[in-house]
């Protein structure tokens, strides 16, 4: 027996006062409905309605059941009906997880002008350095930077994470600027100590096909991306920075890129999510607008064209250096 379609059709009798009627509301054969009652009826083992060719009330122990299911019944309707209309209307609790690097550099602005475009969702967004499992952790949207996530989950690359190093104009000024990477042994650098493992990164170099690795030994080490970007504003040294961290200071001319020559790719960042035939309208409307907000936004890293020119500039800088000498 279907209970609740039974309990439904329970109802709907006792309070339009008829079968065929209730029959009728349910989309139902007026034989369907009555054969409903009669099961609810033996499982209850207590007769529910007082039955006449012209009327039908309700027993003793059909008014009881009624006053105890209607306002139950009445929850559970509304309960359907919201949850129907969350893939149709664009509000709701949206749960979004993130590392902390990628926070204010890449995404908060975007959270921000989504909540001004939607402000009946609720965005709850906890920022995380490890890996979130959208299941486990309860979230409708995550984002990584890295290797693409596991675990069944859709994911889908936003832009490239290039490793670029760079200096303030200052630093530049004060102790010239590397032209290889054994030079960088000749200056201050900066580090950053991993927040999941403790350990200090290597530099990354692109030396032709391959990737070469390098402990380079800091004078200010942290384990905040943005902090270190600050140390590296601020000429307290040369740091290898994420694009994300960079771009915004290279473009606006407060950090120059050295040995552009051998930025390589660290990974990429990505947005991931469950599938989509089973999202809210809300979590759908998200995921669209960062993907066409962040994809490929050249705001975030070095694309071909300017990589060439930025390697082209350094290596003018440096021979017209030579000639001078």
């Amino acid at each position: 027996m279907n209970e609740i379609r039974a309990i439904t059709t329970f109802v709907r009798a006792a309070t339009l006062g008829s079968l065929r009627r209730a029959a009728v509301d349910q989309g139902i054969s007026p034989q369907a409905a009555s054969q409903a009652v009669m099961q609810l009826e033996k499982e209850l083992g207590v007769r529910l309605f007082h039955r006449t060719t012209r009327k039908l009330s309700l027993t003793e122990e059909g008014q009881r059941l009624f006053d105890s299911v209607k306002p139950a019944l009445s929850i559970f309707s509304s309960a359907l009906d919201e949850a129907r209309r969350s893939k149709e209307e664009i509000g709701g609790l949206l749960r979004i997880s993130a590392p902390r690097a990628l926070g204010m550099p890449v995404l908060w602005k975007y959270f921000e002008q989504f909540q001004q475009l939607h402000p009946n969702v609720q965005l709850e967004v906890q920022f995380d350095d490890h890996f979130t499992d959208l299941v486990t952790d309860r979230a409708d949207v995550g984002f990584r930077g890295g290797p693409p996530p596991s675990g069944g989950s859709i994911a889908r690359p936003l832009v490239p994470i290039q490793l670029i190093v760079c200096a303030s104009p200052e630093y530049i000024e004060r102790n010239g600027a590397p032209r290889t990477i054994d030079e960088l042994d000749q200056h201050r650098c900066t580090g950053y100590r991993r927040t999941n493992t403790g350990k200090l990164a290597q530099w990354q170099f692109q030396m032709g096909d391959e990737i070469v690795y390098r402990d380079v030994p800091p004078v200010i080490c942290v384990n905040d991306t943005e902090m270190e970007t600050q140390a590296v504003l601020s000429g307290l040294g040369i740091g290898q920075l994420g694009s994300f961290n960079a771009m915004p200071h290279i473009r606006s001319g407060r950090l120059i890129a050295l040995l552009t020559q051998h930025i390589t790719q660290y990974g990429t960042i990505y947005i991931y999510y469950g599938h989509r035939t089973e999202q809210p309208l809300r979590v759908k409307t998200f995921i669209d607008f960062m993907i066409e907000r962040v994809a490929d936004n050249r705001a975030f890293f070095l694309d071909p064209v300017e990589l060439r020119a930025a390697s082209a500039a350094r290596s003018g800088r440096a021979v017209n250096k030579r000639g001078a000498l």
